[in-house]
């Protein structure tokens, strides 16, 4: 089966978009839970979206700040705590 330089970049496209709200979810959650981990994910897909080019430019740069701020708030928590995990109460 073959494809057109047309179909193959509507398929490129679709996953740069893909990415864009994929690392917008992930630095979303990630303020909550496993920032350590989805934080940098979501940085990741972020760039990566955006090198492609994708459409949904503004998504991916929220996915990019909320990458950030994944790690931020790990930052200021886990110093707070005085140790490399953070935890709520207690």
């Amino acid at each position: 089966m073959e494809f057109t330089a047309s179909a193959r970049s509507r398929t490129g496209l679709r996953d740069a978009d893909g990415m864009a709200v994929a690392s917008f979810v992930l630095g979303l959650v990630g303020l909550l839970v496993l920032n350590i981990f989805l934080g940098p994910v979501a940085i990741v897909l972020a760039a990566m979206a955006l090198k492609h080019g994708t459409e949904r430019r503004g998504r991916a740069l929220l996915g990019l700040g909320l990458g950030v701020a994944d790690l931020v708030v790990l930052a200021v928590l886990a110093s707070a705590d005085g140790s490399l995990s953070w935890t709520f109460g207690g």
